[in-house]
């Protein structure tokens, strides 16, 4: 067995293990190294709340997705898309359905017995796991360093898959710290940025105190982006203590962002009654109020209360609470003044790494031959959705078949 060829692939995360068992699957000697005691964490806290494997939306729409590089992302998901991914799932034995949404998710709603089953296969199928072994990048006669419980060493390997994460939720194991390592190679990278991403805003002490986590339910949201286009996305955020975060202000995180870096500041336009006229709510805003208190009255004419209530008295000015029409702009148009995203570390998800410019159409760095890379460390974002999920296994899949025709296996 001794012209077996041997691969590394450093990290446990999806792209990672896909890249193990496409790899393992082909008679290679695999081994997966993983700094963390144990391989999948961000995998399984992705899964808290119900673990949303993929989407069930059409090919293009679905593509669509990747923005500025759903070119890139295409050519991955045509070996390995949605539907694909749903038969793998089935072929470990786990059921998956289609919610409303059009997101799939396991039937038992839970990653632990994907993650278990998968495991048990990769292990079966000869996979060597290496945990609490964090890569250090090489040394000057090639060779990948690691550091282990038992100290630092090095290993040569016939081919490598880079699977590390961006740099969201480091302690989970994604810190970036690859990235001086690459950059000593000549890798071509984006700098990393926080993606699906909270926003800051700058809200008044009582608005902190009194509605920090409170979600805003049934409203919608737009802004113009960088070339003077509006996006928008309908749903529910959370307001914080520092701002906003949730699925509706994620889903427009990159264009918020891209403002922010080239303007230093982005204005968010909430509808807080996106199913309502403004006419309408203007006229019924202008019946008598009465003895009725002004959240009396917004309550009971037009259905606003609670947080909503609160954010115009802290967006809308006095006078303007008592002119039903401008009112009525108001609640169909407030104004948010976004002035950062928040930390990368607190991001789902991150935008930049690698480029694919670095790299042939094999996923193979251009200036260091024999070393694929895959997953979230590449320099593509996508919203939450099942997205994120399904680029990073298809990216450990095409990185493990480019091993594959590297090393002219048949």
């Amino acid at each position: 067995m001794s012209d077996v060829k041997s691969v590394a692939v450093v990290g446990g995360g999806p792209a990672g293990l896909m890249a193990a068992e496409v790899l393992a699957q082909a008679g290679l000697k695999v081994d997966l190294f993983d700094g963390m005691p144990s391989v999948g964490r961000k995998f399984l806290l992705a899964g808290v709340g119900g673990m949303n494997i993929t989407h069930a939306e059409p090919f293009e729409s679905f593509v669509s997705r990747y923005g500025s590089r759903q070119q890139e992302i295409r050519s991955l998901l045509q070996d390995f898309d949605a539907d694909a991914l749903r038969a793998w799932v089935h072929g470990l034995g786990i059921e998956t359905f289609v919610g409303s949404s059009g997101r799939v998710f396991p039937t038992e709603m839970k990653a632990a017995p994907l993650l278990r089953a998968w495991l048990h296969r990769l292990r079966t199928s000869g996979v060597h796991f290496h945990q609490r072994h964090r890569f250090n990048g090489w040394a000057e006669n090639g060779e990948m360093r690691f550091v282990a419980p038992q100290g630092e060493f090095t290993r040569k390997f016939d081919a490598v898959v880079l699977a590390l994460g961006g740099a969201s939720w480091s302690r989970l194991g994604s810190d970036g710290a690859w990235l001086p390592w690459l950059s000593e190679k000549r890798v071509m990278m984006a700098p990393l940025q926080p993606s699906n991403c909270g926003f800051e805003v700058a809200w008044s002490e009582h608005l902190r105190e009194r509605f920090a986590g409170t979600p805003l339910k049934a409203i919608s949201a737009n802004f113009m982006n960088r070339n003077n286009i509006s996006q928008q996305a309908q749903g529910e955020c959370v307001l914080t203590a520092a701002g906003l975060e949730g699925g509706l202000v994620y889903a427009l995180s990159a264009g918020l962002r891209d403002v922010i870096d080239a303007r230093g500041e982005v204005t968010l336009y909430l509808d807080l009654a996106p199913g309502r006229d403004r006419d309408r709510l203007a006229a019924d805003l202008a019946k008598p109020r009465g003895k009725d208190s002004l959240s009396s009255h917004l309550r009971k004419r037009v259905g606003i209360e609670g947080v909503k209530a609160a954010l115009l008295r802290e967006i809308v000015p006095a006078a303007t609470l008592d002119d039903a029409r401008q009112l009525a702009l108001r609640i169909k148009s407030l104004p948010l003044r976004l002035t950062a995203t928040r930390p990368i570390d607190e991001a789902i998800s991150t935008a930049g790494g690698v480029r694919f410019e670095a790299m042939d159409q094999k996923l193979m760095l251009k200036t260091l031959p024999g070393v694929f890379c895959a997953g979230e460390m590449l320099d593509w974002e996508a919203p939450t959705g099942g997205y994120l999920l399904t680029a990073c296994f298809a990216s450990g899949r095409a990185a493990a078949r480019g091993v594959i025709d590297w090393l002219a296996l048949p």
